[in-house]
């Protein structure tokens, strides 16, 4: 399916700048909102804006959001409501969930991280770590590809092993990770470990389908998801009701409640709620959850490996710059359309500036995925330009893009 036209529902991608439409190619620090996402969240601010939990009207229109938030996250990720967590973002969810599971550390027990992972999957459970006295172990990288090295995960594990944590897809260099081979590994190695794994990512470009990757965990935004700012934890039930979360003493203990801290976001809620519809919107299915994974499977992944592949063929004829990452138009489909990139000698703050002033919107730096930028040698030089982009990008705004590259070059 070719969605070249669904730029048009959202109003953000409208904007100007020098008598052109600017080219974004920011997603993977953030999407911007389809329409339908805008008016839900004003809509339950003008006729619904209470707290939870009350005996009228406008508290029973909130109780009401929450629990189809809920829903919505379920069926994104194929999940049941009550092992969807909400929070403010997927970091904050992190630290939290961790700081629980080290309630369970000691000495002698062992945390794995990778080099792949943004810090919000590496740096929670390293301080969890630190404060239980436990051991951390580095699963490394392929440098030629920036994929995850089976064979260093693999002699990372042991009967020790506590917590493994892995993304599904890298922020970075835009890697999607063979998630449920990886958990098998895993499984085969120890039986008692929490795999976590860090999907904020992957949920933009690909259906996560939790039940089939077989982690403990899964976190993702859904302002990376078209919606607007929060966090979601998926948490397997059993995992969720082994654990002692920190709350104050009136907060519910049922789940998933009990990891829940404070009041949430309602009006983000419907946001959600209305995100979620849309994407269904572009599937075809007998209910949200089956046409959200068709949206993604007919929809969204073969429109995204052809702007990935459009935008590796065009970089052929870029001679200065260089890729990191996977390079190969025909492994498109084992990426995402975001591309970690030099061009020269140019650093890349100096790079993103100039795209800037020309009207494409692009990141620099280490996108806080510090682990890689320091195993490929770039974190103290600037990290490296980050071009992301989506299912709303088109063609011609890829072919703008190595455009100006190419003058840069």
């Amino acid at each position: 399916m070719d969605l070249s036209g669904a730029a048009v529902r959202f109003p953000g991608l409208r904007r100007e700048q020098d008598g052109r439409t600017v080219v974004f190619a920011d997603a993977p620090g953030g999407s911007q909102v389809p329409d339908v996402v805008i008016e839900a969240m004003a809509d339950y601010l003008r006729r619904s804006n209470a707290n939870a939990h009350g005996a009228f009207a406008t508290s029973q229109d909130t109780d009401h959001v929450i629990e189809e938030a809920h829903r919505a996250a379920a069926d994104l990720l194929n999940a049941d409501a009550d092992e969807v967590v909400f929070g403010p973002n997927a970091t904050t969810l992190l630290f939290a969930i961790s700081r629980s599971i080290a309630r369970s550390l000691g000495p002698g027990d062992e945390v794995v991280v990778t080099r792949l992972d943004h810090d919000a999957n590496v740096r929670p459970w390293v301080v969890a770590a630190e404060d239980a006295g436990a051991t951390v172990r580095w699963v490394d990288v392929r440098e030629e590809d920036v994929t995850i090295d089976p064979a260093s995960l693999e002699a990372a594990l042991s009967e020790r092993t506590k917590v493994v944590a892995f993304t599904l897809a890298s922020n970075a260099v835009g890697t999607v990770t063979p998630a449920a081979e990886l958990v098998r590994l895993v499984r085969d190695r120890t039986s008692r470990a929490i795999v976590a794994c860090d999907g904020v990512h992957a949920a933009q470009h690909r259906a996560v389908d939790v039940r089939e990757i077989g982690a403990d965990l899964v976190v993702c935004s859904p302002y990376k998801i078209f919606g607007p700012h929060l966090g979601i934890l998926f948490g397997r039930r059993d995992v969720l009701s082994s654990l002692r979360p920190y709350k104050v003493r009136p907060a519910e203990d049922t789940l998933p409640f009990a990891f829940e801290t404070g009041t949430q976001n309602h009006e983000g809620f419907a946001g959600w709620v209305a995100a979620v519809g849309y994407l269904a919107g572009l599937g075809e299915g007998g209910g949200r959850r089956a046409a959200v994974r068709a949206a993604f499977e007919r929809a969204i992944v073969p429109w995204e490996a052809e702007l990935s592949r459009r935008f590796l063929d065009g970089i052929t004829g870029i001679p200065s710059l260089r890729l990191y990452g996977i390079a190969e138009p025909g492994r498109a489909g084992e990426r995402t359309p975001t591309f970690a990139i030099r061009v020269g000698e140019q650093p890349p703050a100096e790079t993103a500036k100039t795209l800037a002033e020309r009207g494409v919107f692009v990141w620099d730096g280490n996108y806080y995925a510090l682990e890689i930028m320091e195993r490929l040698g770039l974190e103290d030089s600037g990290g490296a330009v980050r071009i992301g982009f989506c299912h709303y990008n088109t063609l011609d705004e890829v072919d703008r893009v190595l455009e100006e590259l190419a003058t840069l070059a």
